[in-house]
């Protein structure tokens, strides 16, 4: 009798069943309420309506809320560029919940499967999709920036992030979204009545350090998967179509570096070259320097030389 031969393991689906109408609902308010605020931002800074305190509560909690993505859910969560202590690992995943960006492990699981398919097929945001000729382009851009968002199915968390599904903290956290996102909100807009004393503070405050704030984040990251794959520079050899774009370096807190990011994805720092602002990696370098986070990822020259597309 022949033996059977043997089974080879089979590999989890990339999606795991699809959104329900309630979360589909959500999203769709997530990425319009904060859209149409920034619509009404210009002509409101313009007449009315925008103090100081309303800039410096912005730029406060667009800081806290933008490094909570590229420190926490991208750097760490994601790629593992560093090891932390349980109170910043906590830390980082409740402050990068509060961006409108989805829970710490949906965010999680999307962002793996966009590398594991980079600019493929199976890709859940590639502006590459649809061909090359300038309709294709703009469809592209479109599904890339926003259009994906809208997508029913739901990355499969149980194949791209089961290391965060086995960790009680982070798969508390990640329940814990939408009174955080709440408090996203209704923080700055606390802080805004408090130290102007005044409702209108509090309103003011709700609308520019919270819905507009959200809103310019969300392009912002956004156009890591959009601009970052389409134009810029490709100074190192990554599999896809990744790009550096300098003028969002400050904005995105380093992570338009993105060339560098693809070609060595579990790196601290994504601006390795002279001038390269990265954000991102100066606070990971002082988390280092303060202690809470050990094994930190940094580039070699070694490393980048072999990388690099011109070595000399």
């Amino acid at each position: 009798m022949t033996a059977a031969a043997p089974q080879r393991p089979s590999v989890a689906p990339l999606v795991d069943g699809r959104k329900t109408a309630t979360e589909q609902a959500l999203v769709i308010a997530f990425m319009i309420v904060p859209l149409l605020a920034l619509a009404t931002a210009v002509p409101l800074a313009w007449g009315w309506g925008l103090t100081w305190l309303d800039v410096g509560l912005a730029v406060v909690f667009y800081v806290l809320t933008g490094l909570g993505v590229t420190v926490g859910f991208h750097r760490y969560f994601t790629h593992g560029s560093f090891k932390a202590k349980r109170p910043l690992r906590i830390a980082l995943a409740v402050i990068g919940s509060t961006a409108f960006q989805g829970g710490v492990i949906g965010w999680v699981a999307d962002h793996r499967r966009h590398h594991a398919f980079s600019d493929k097929e199976g890709d859940p945001h590639s502006p590459w999709l649809f061909g090359t000729s300038a309709v294709a382009m703009i469809r592209g851009f479109w599904h890339s920036h926003m259009g994906w968002i809208l997508g029913r199915d739901r990355t499969n968390a149980r194949r791209f992030a089961p290391d965060l599904l086995a960790d009680r903290d982070i798969v508390l956290v990640d329940k814990l979204f939408l009174p955080l996102t709440a408090a996203s909100l209704l923080v700055p807009a606390a802080l805004g009545g408090l130290l102007s004393w005044s409702w209108w503070g509090a309103l003011t405050a709700l609308f520019w350090a919270g819905l507009v704030r959200v809103g310019v984040l969300h392009h912002v990251t956004w156009s890591i998967n959009s601009i970052c794959h389409m134009f810029g520079d490709r100074p190192f050899a990554a599999r896809d179509r990744s790009a550096n774009v300098w003028w969002l370096a400050v904005l995105s807190f380093g992570e338009s570096w993105h060339n560098l990011h693809h070609a060595d994805p579990t790196c601290a720092r994504h601006g390795v070259k002279r001038g390269q602002v990265d954000i991102s990696a100066r606070v990971i370098w002082l988390f280092e320097r303060l202690g809470w986070v050990h094994s930190v990822r940094w580039p070699t020259t070694r490393r980048l030389q072999k990388l690099s597309r011109d070595p000399a």
